[in-house]
């Protein structure tokens, strides 16, 4: 809309690269309405006025993209409505700048260039918040000239002494002093990543009935109590109720679930009133309970204080509506062990899951982390969130952190961070997720596999090709196979084939071992089924290796109570596995006929691939792969190698290859004296003759 003063537009949330600069992104429309160009300045109207950057939008004809310190400028959340126009800035002769928050390690005149650097080509005026990336939160407190002014090389800028409430400078502040509140106010909607639905969802319940009760009072109805979030841990929730509260303005208290437990009798209860007594005090608020399973779980008789504490949770959430403008926000990775009655209506009204962020969530966090971060012109963040499967954004941060670590470690003075850093933290840094199994990146591929060529076709089409077309199985209605059964003698490769499989199609693998998963106590053996098909899933796209599955998956009524179990788990997860095209179960065996009928059906583990003992051209493959680094003697015939191990395995092949070499070794080191056997690494050679003694033995 637009009016004879300018554009009417609606807030939306910044790009996440743009948090802290001062850019308002406009659409091309607008811009031509205004008359405004690339780098000019506007004036936002909202509560209050603000003066920001202008930079080309995408399409949000009505829209007008900006970050939280500038809609705070402007007195405005996402989804007000602002007003738009040129403005006029002057150049900056002088600004002072004060922290508005403990700066930690920075302090004094030594953090003025830093700011000047955060400020550069940027409009301000007095009275304006602003962030500085890796520094913290700073208040405009006098420019020179007045009004708007744009930041320059030449601008003199000084920081004065942070105010503490008590009126000390910040210097004089202790670290005590720094307070959830203080955390919550440094967290805004930028700072999150990947998590656009989710937070769209949580603001719904939250900032609309703090910020607008009135709307819920013209219709009558009660405004929503209590969300719970639930999702593996590192995904966001503390950091989704932080921004909320930053956003709304609301007073943020956090309680730690396991911090209220106390052995007195009434002391826990007591803890939990108190909580929300001073959220009620200082309303509009939200209350946080971190890890809410461990204050909140199912009752039981044997439970005495557990009860108690979740009787009084119940009564208090009940009397939110008398305590006014109170939310509250329980999170916990175990949702379902939280107690039914908190999880119906008038409690935790709305249950919202915040898992784990596809690729388009971990580009967007990956700018949330190195957005302040000098990175080389080598990094490519679109293909390092390609192969980050299963991070959640705890992980990234720890990836990216590791990351410039490894740079600083160069001892540069001004280190930049390139793509060999990140190579080396993806080495270092495990999706958390996945660390308690036997979860890899492989990075053998099907050139590390000697023949087998049918088998690795079959497998390619039926696993690696869902996952790189997914669009052309869409557009046929076409279901991929839900799992891929590997069956042979022993040694033929299965497993390999397996792992090259994961490491060709880049993605998450995880190795069972069909043994591992048995235990004699009730229960237990499905619970760990269980646990690494979630797991899995939570990883996606991730290939679960079965081997050894006949060690788990008998016949019913020839097998035990514990296999009979563990096979109706196995069933059930697999029927699971069909509805995602992210996920498939490959199982090895060297006894199919043992496996129960019920796995071997359509839908389940449907394509079976036969990996038999290598033919003549299959040795000779893998005698080449074996034998590729290998100072092989101008003497060895490996054709005639491939003919004398008619009927060997491929782990036959490895191991005679393997004998052939150490005795080569032996041979150096018995004819020399062990302080100069290493001189003759360079002679070294794998004759004939090793060949012939190996094959012997």
């Amino acid at each position: 809309m637009t009016g004879g003063d300018g554009v009417e537009l609606t807030v939306a949330g910044a790009r996440k690269r743009d948090a802290g600069r001062g850019i308002a992104r406009l659409p091309e429309s607008v811009r031509s309405k205004l008359g405004v160009l690339s780098g000019d300045s506007i004036v936002i109207d909202g509560d209050q006025q603000t003066v920001a950057k202008v930079w080309p939008g995408n399409g949000d004809d009505d829209a007008i993209r900006i970050d939280a310190d500038t809609r705070a400028n402007a007195g405005a959340t996402i989804g007000d409505t602002v007003r738009v126009r040129p403005a006029t800035v002057s150049h900056a002769r002088s600004v002072t700048a004060r922290p508005t928050e403990d700066l930690g390690e920075f302090g004094g005149e030594s953090v003025a260039p830093l700011v000047k650097d955060g400020l550069l080509d940027r409009p301000l005026r007095q009275g304006e918040q602003f962030h500085v990336e890796g520094v913290g939160g700073f208040e405009v407190l006098d420019t020179e000239p007045g009004g708007s002014v744009r930041v320059e090389d030449t601008t003199d800028v000084t920081v004065a002494p942070r105010e503490s409430d008590d009126g000390t400078s910040g210097d004089e502040a202790t670290a005590d002093e720094s307070t959830d509140d203080a955390e919550a106010e440094s967290t805004t909607y930028e700072d999150i990543g990947g998590l656009d639905d989710e937070l769209e969802k949580v603001r719904e319940m939250i900032e609309l009935p703090l910020s607008r009760p009135e709307i819920f009072q013209r219709l009558s109805i009660s405004p929503p109590s209590g969300v719970l979030l639930y999702g593996p841990p590192g995904t966001g929730k503390t950091l989704i109720a932080r921004a909320v509260a930053n956003e709304v303005d609301a007073y943020f208290d956090v309680i730690s679930g396991p911090e209220i437990v106390s052995k007195y009798k009434g002391e826990s209860e007591e803890r939990l009133r108190e909580a929300f007594d001073r959220a009620t005090e200082n309303a509009p608020a939200i209350l946080f309970i971190d890890e809410v399973d461990s204050i909140a779980g199912a009752r039981d008789d044997d439970s005495d204080m557990e009860n108690r504490v979740v009787a009084q949770l119940l009564t208090l959430m009940d009397g939110l509506e008398d305590r006014g403008r109170v939310v509250v926000i329980g999170a916990t990775n175990r949702v379902d062990a939280v107690d039914p009655a908190l999880r119906r209506g008038g409690r935790f009204d709305r249950e919202i899951e915040i898992g784990v962020p596809g690729v388009e969530g971990r580009r967007e966090i990956l700018d949330v982390h190195t957005r302040g971060m000098p990175l080389a012109d080598d990094v490519n963040l679109d293909r390092l969130a390609e192969r980050t499967h299963g991070f959640v954004g705890a992980d990234i941060e720890s990836l990216t952190t590791e990351a410039a670590m490894h740079a600083l470690r160069r001892d540069d003075e001004q280190p930049t961070v390139g793509r060999e850093d990140f190579e080396s933290a993806l080495a270092s840094v495990d999706p958390s997720a996945m660390r308690e199994y036997v979860a890899e990146s492989p990075s053998v591929d099907f050139d590390d596999v000697g023949g087998l060529d049918d088998a690795k076709a079959t497998l390619e089409r039926a696993v690696e090709w869902p996952l790189l077309y997914g669009p052309l199985f869409e557009a046929t209605d076409t279901e991929p196979p839900s799992g891929v059964l590997l069956h042979g003698p022993p040694g033929t490769g299965k497993t390999l084939l397996a792992r090259a499989l994961a490491g060709e199609s880049g993605v998450n693998f995880i190795h069972v071992n069909g043994p591992e998963l048995l235990d004699r106590y009730v229960g237990e053996s499905e619970e760990s089924v269980r646990e690494v098909f979630d797991r899995a899933r939570q990883t996606a796209p991730t290939i679960v290796f079965l081997d050894e599955i006949d060690a788990i998956a008998g016949r019913r009524g020839d097998s035990n109570e514990v296999t009979e179990r563990v096979v109706s788990q196995l069933l059930t997860e697999l029927d699971g596995v069909a509805e995602n095209p992210n996920l498939v179960v490959v199982a090895a065996t060297n006894r199919k006929a043992a496996i129960d009928d019920a796995l071997l059906r359509p839908g389940r583990l449907e394509e079976h691939i036969e990996v038999p003992l290598p033919d003549a051209d299959a040795r000779r493959k893998i005698f080449e792969v074996h034998t590729r680094d290998k100072p092989l003697g101008e003497d060895v015939d490996l054709e005639e190698l491939v003919t004398r191990t008619e009927g060997h395995s491929g782990a036959e092949i490895e191991a005679l290859v393997r004998k052939a070499t150490i005795a080569a070794i032996d041979d150096i080191v018995f004819a020399h004296a062990p302080e100069e056997a290493n001189e003759y690494a360079d002679e070294i050679s794998v004759t004939a003759a090793h060949f012939e003694n190996a094959l012997e033995e």
